[in-house]
């Protein structure tokens, strides 16, 4: 072993984690969190461990796009203009029960076979002490607004 190596170790996920939100209430007025909001908590991570997020997805149940903010905070019980921060947005689709995705996630240093297009993965990490927000961005309540869930693990 060479005098540089050190013994890393791997990232292993302790228990999985998957949630589903209704984002029919829940909305901001644009990009930056103003004022009054009902953004809606996605994964609480300020009183457990950090999570590495492998999927960020919505389920259209209507016909109207909506544009899907998400943000991190250390707050978990209501999202502060002050603590917000933007990490990244995406559209649902217009037809009913179709599925899109946060396709914009960070890129990680994990490995990765060359196959397909993609030179490294994609995957949100939540630090511990901070929560993941959402919100749609608009400033009215919908009836048919989409459904958004994450999937990944807490370590």
């Amino acid at each position: 072993m060479a005098a540089t190596s050190t013994n890393k170790q791997p990232l292993l996920v302790d228990r999985v984690l998957h949630y589903v939100v209704d984002l029919n209430t829940a909305s901001v007025a644009a990009i930056d969190v103003g004022g009054t909001n009902t953004a809606l908590l996605l994964v609480d991570g300020t009183q457990q461990d950090g999570a590495i997020i492998e999927d960020i997805y919505a389920i259209a149940r209507g016909t109207d796009e909506s544009t899907i903010n998400l943000y991190i905070s250390s707050a978990f019980d209501y999202l502060r203009p002050n603590e917000g921060i933007f990490i990244g947005s995406f559209k649902s689709a217009t037809t009913a029960g179709v599925v899109t995705r946060w396709e914009e996630m960070p890129k990680i240093l994990a490995p990765m076979p060359q196959t397909g297009d993609e030179a490294q993965f994609r995957a949100f990490y939540l630090p511990k002490g901070k929560a993941l927000w959402a919100a749609r961005q608009d400033t009215s309540v919908v009836t048919d607004g989409p459904l958004l869930g994450c999937q990944g693990g807490w370590y």
